[in-house]
C-alpha cells in the first residue's frame, strides 16, 4: 500500500526556474522528507508535514493545468519508494517528466523516459560525503547533472571534478551560484575565463518571486 501513495508538501503550477527546460510553464510535486541537511537548501519547509496522496489522486490534480511538462521534486523525492511509481504513471499519462534529485541516492531504478537532473553536492553544502558517485555511471544524454556553488573554492572543486570524471561528455553540466553567497557575474566570468563545457544557469524563479513556496 505504502508504494500505491505518497507524502507530498505541495502541487503548484509555475515557471520552470532551473535546469535545460527552464522558462516552460511547468506543474511541481514536491515530495516531502529528505535524509540531506545542505548548508543553501532553501526548501527546509518541505523537510516534514505534508499530505498522503494516492496516484491516481495526483493524476487528476495534474488534469487543472494545461502544460506537459511535470518535474518531482523535495526535498528529495527517492527517499519514498513511491516516487519511482509515479515518475512511470505521469510518463504513461504523457507528460514530459523530469527528476530533480540530491545525487545521494540510487537513480538506477528511475524510468527511462525521465529527465533526470542530479546534483553533485559540493564542498559548502555541507553533504559532500553523501556523493553517490555510482549514479555517475547510469546517467543518459539526455540528463543534466547541477553542481550549486558558493565560493571560488567550490569552483575550483567542481572544476576537479568536471574534468576527473568527464561530466560534460556523459550530459548537460550545469553550474549555478547559491544566491546571496557568490555573485552570478563571478561565475560566468569564471566559467568564461577557463573555457569550461558547462551551461551557467541561475534560479529565474527567484528573480520573479523571491523565495515564495509555491511559486
Amino acid at each position: 500500500m505504502a508504494a500505491e501513495r505518497l507524502r507530498i508538501t505541495e502541487i503548484f503550477y509555475s515557471l520552470q526556474g532551473e535546469a535545460a527546460s527552464v522558462g516552460w510553464p511547468t506543474i511541481f510535486i514536491r515530495l516531502t522528507g529528505c535524509p540531506l541537511r545542505c548548508s543553501y537548501c532553501d526548501t527546509a519547509y518541505a523537510f516534514q508535514g505534508g499530505a498522503w496522496w494516492g496516484l491516481d489522486s495526483i493524476i487528476d490534480e495534474l488534469k487543472k493545468f494545461q502544460t506537459p511538462h511535470v518535474t518531482v521534486t523535495g526535498g528529495e523525492p527517492l527517499a519514498q519508494k513511491g516516487c519511482l511509481g509515479l515518475l512511470s504513471r505521469l510518463c504513461d499519462a504523457g507528460y514530459a517528466v523530469s527528476l530533480e534529485t540530491s545525487g545521494a541516492l540510487d537513480i538506477s531504478a528511475v524510468d527511462g523516459r525521465v529527465v533526470t537532473v542530479m546534483d553533485i553536492k559540493t564542498p559548502s553544502s555541507g553533504e559532500v560525503e553523501k556523493n553517490r558517485w555510482a549514479n555517475l555511471n547510469k546517467l543518459k544524454s539526455m540528463d543534466q547533472i547541477k553542481l550549486v556553488i558558493a565560493s571560488r573554492e567550490d569552483y575550483d572543486w567542481a572544476v576537479t571534478i568536471l574534468r576527473e570524471y568527464q561530466l560534460a561528455e556523459k550530459c548537460t553540466v550545469l553550474f549555478s551560484p547559491v544566491e546571496g553567497q557568490l555573485v552570478p557575474r563571478e561565475l560566468a566570468d569564471w566559467i568564461l575565463g577557463d573555457q569550461l563545457p558547462v551551461r551557467f544557469q541561475i534560479q529565474l524563479h527567484k528573480y520573479l518571486w523571491d523565495n515564495t513556496p509555491g511559486r
